[in-house]
């Protein structure tokens, strides 16, 4: 007996070691240090890499990734009571904490974050990627799909009442957070005082979720991996978790995430759960290492070499320095010390030189008065597409206000907006680098005529789009940003034929609240308000006003001004509009096929917005109402005789500037604020 015994001893002993180390589960906890060999649900992008490390998602565009713990977690207990039974039960207390790091190939910029789910099911088949998280299919859930999650984003989306582009949240049901802070921990040893954290700072950081059952509360905190759990979480909000996991149903734990443009990858590097307890605190020492980001270190056999022949020193020597000056010229940049606060929306020249092909001629896009656009593309995995464009350094204000400008646009993301990426400096050039639109500009498509025509229904969902653009910009920003150069030219078309608008060359931000300062007058011919030339004053109703004119243009199929006729847009509709024909001015190239209600707004909003007086033209978000058919589109019969006679001084003090029918480029000017209008697109 007792041989038989020591032989199911060895047995269980051997059955014991060949159970994998990364992971254990002992009663209602399990933990992960790393992730091989586990048996975690994987489905979409995630997967686990040869390291060990959870890679939830990777370089591909728009999709979803999902990791979840196979077994279900049951967060209420049963109850034998006839009187518990047709209570509502109280979820169980739990405690969870991860380490994660998110990795993009550009730094600073990177794509939506991810986040920490306990939902019934393992199966998203119906969610969406990109801002949804991989989580749900629409900005609400339904009774149906109940969800609470922890979500770690790093993209700002206006719709998602997102506080930030850096941020926690705790979502019950909805991706918009029941409560958000932005990225960051109470030190302790600084007596409490709270720390930023940059989430896609390619760093590991530490999460950890702790939900009291008793008091319906629950508790995020965030800190670097080698920082001891703070005191004070940063997140605390209550949370009912018993309406969310049902009556007794089994609800599973895990991990979602997803892409949309910008190659990022999100890693979890170890797990751990406790039910009715604390989680089992993970050992770093025993985590996976995240893959290494940039350039490998420098070979050292040059250095030992070197020594050995004193002439192969010198002839390396003065070769390397010829090497290096004329490398120095080619790639020489204009770099101050107060750009250092700018960050990763600076791009090296030598990037970009490299991305144009030497700014090429063969990638030449356009050439316009402030300078040229060259397409070019950045080797990320995969590689993106951009488009580079030079301007003078010669700006209208100091170059340190105008780069602080640049950057602070560059945090703007809008479906309706060109991404404004960054910029560079060098010599008496600066360099702004944009997203590259597949379609090009919107003018191509109305006055080219070797182009088809664009639809009605595709007109008036650009219409649309540039409309929610610029309503964003004027009141839902953290800041009014007025862009002063609104017209067919610089809306740029993306891949589905969507309308974004671009060229932020001559924007200019302030705060919600405030006054904007004088400034000089800028602008293209046929555009521009007439107040504008009175006051020099550039505020969100000049913007209306040269939407007006895009309207008209847009819905007619002509310029603002035809030198060749002598006509001015505004009047010529004006004149239609009093004698009760105001539909014989709709671009014949549609030959008849466009609503003819939906027409009618636009140009009767096309006048409104392009009246003279300010206090006629309704707000961006009047505007969007309108195109929504939210509300009906006032009569205005026009009251003064032409646009022109109110701009009487229009072609005074103005140079010509150089016209261009591409993309990203402008006819725009920079005059004194005695000058009134250059020559329209």
């Amino acid at each position: 007996m007792s041989a038989k015994l020591l032989s199911l001893v060895v047995l269980l002993l051997l059955i014991h070691v060949s159970v994998p180390s990364s992971s254990a589960d002992v009663g209602h906890q399990f933990i992960y240090q790393g992730f091989a060999a586990s048996d975690l649900a994987l489905n979409g992008l995630a997967a686990v890499t040869p390291g060990g490390l959870l890679a939830l998602t990777n370089a591909t565009f728009q999709a979803k990734a999902h990791a979840f713990r196979p077994a279900p977690v049951h967060f209420l207990n049963a109850s034998s009571s006839a009187a518990a039974a047709t209570a509502r039960a109280r979820a169980r207390s739990f405690s969870t904490c991860f380490v994660f790091a998110i990795v993009s190939a550009y730094e600073g910029l990177s794509d939506h974050g991810l986040a920490f789910v306990v939902a019934p099911t393992t199966s998203f088949s119906a969610a969406k990627a990109g801002q949804y998280l991989g989580i749900l299919g629409a900005i609400n859930g339904t009774a149906s799909d109940p969800v609470l999650a922890v979500e770690l984003d790093t993209i700002l989306n206006p719709e998602l009442s997102d506080i930030d582009s850096n941020h926690v949240g705790v979502d019950v049901n909805s991706l918009v957070s029941e409560q958000a802070m932005p990225a960051g921990y109470y030190d302790d040893a600084a007596g409490g005082a709270i720390r930023e954290l940059q989430l896609n700072s390619r760093k590991p950081m530490q999460v950890w979720i702790d939900y009291d059952g008793q008091a319906g509360r629950l508790d995020v905190t965030l800190a670097p991996v080698r920082v001891p759990k703070p005191s004070r979480p940063l997140v605390s909000t209550a949370v009912d978790l018993s309406t969310i996991v049902g009556r007794g149903g089994p609800m599973y734990v895990g991990f979602s995430s997803a892409t949309g443009v910008v190659a990022t990858h999100h890693y979890v590097l170890g797990w751990s759960f406790g039910l009715d307890g604390p989680a089992p605190p993970l050992d770093m020492s025993k985590l996976p290492v995240l893959p290494r980001v940039g350039p490998k270190p420098r070979s050292k056999v040059l250095d030992v070499l070197l020594p050995l022949a004193t002439a192969l020193v010198v002839a390396a020597a003065l070769a390397a320095i010829s090497f290096a000056m004329w490398r120095r010229r080619r790639f020489a940049e204009v770099r101050e010390d107060w750009e250092d606060e700018f960050g990763p929306h600076r791009f090296s020249y030598k990037d970009l030189f490299h991305a144009t092909n030497g700014f090429d001629a063969v990638n030449l896009l356009g050439v316009g008065g402030f300078g040229r656009v060259y397409k070019g593309v950045l080797p990320a995995s995969p590689a993106l597409e951009i488009a580079v464009k030079k301007v003078s350094h010669g700006s209208r204000q100091g170059v340190r206000e105008f780069v602080a400008e640049v950057v602070s646009i560059g945090r703007i993301r809008h479906r309706n907006l060109v991404q404004l990426l960054g910029y560079c400096r060098r010599r008496g050039e600066l360099i702004l680098v944009y997203d590259y639109m597949a379609n090009g500009s919107l003018d191509k498509y109305l006055y080219d005529q070797h182009v088809p025509a664009l639809s009605w229904h595709e007109r008036y969902r650009i219409i649309k789009g540039v409309a929610a653009s610029l309503l964003y910009l004027h009141e839902d920003w953290e800041q009014v940003v007025i862009h002063r150069d609104v017209k067919a030219s610089n809306v740029l078309l993306d891949h589905e034929m969507n309308g974004r608008l671009g060229d932020f060359g001559l924007a200019r931000l302030y705060d919600h609240g405030t006054d904007p300062q004088t400034t000089h007058v800028v602008g293209t011919m046929g555009y521009l308000a007439p107040e504008l030339v009175r006051t020099g004053k550039a505020t969100p109703s000049t913007d209306v006003f040269s939407f007006g004119v895009f309207l008209l243009e847009a819905a007619c199929g002509r310029r603002p001004i035809d030198r060749d006729r002598q006509v001015v847009l505004v009047d010529w509709v004006i004149e239609h509009h009093r004698d009760g024909s105001v539909l014989d001015v709709v671009d014949p190239r549609l030959v008849g096929k466009y609503e003819a209600e939906e027409a009618t707004l636009v140009l009767k909003l096309g006048l409104m917005c392009a009246h003279p007086l300010p206090n006629v033209r309704p707000s961006m978000r009047r505007v969007v109402q309108y195109l929504d058919s939210d509300q009906a589109v006032p009569d205005l019969s026009p009251n003064y005789t032409s646009y022109s006679i109110m701009s009487l001084i229009q072609n005074d003090g103005f140079d010509s500037y150089i016209t261009s029918s591409h993309p990203y480029m402008t006819n725009s000017i920079v005059v004194s604020s005695a000058s009134v209008l250059s020559q329209g697109r």
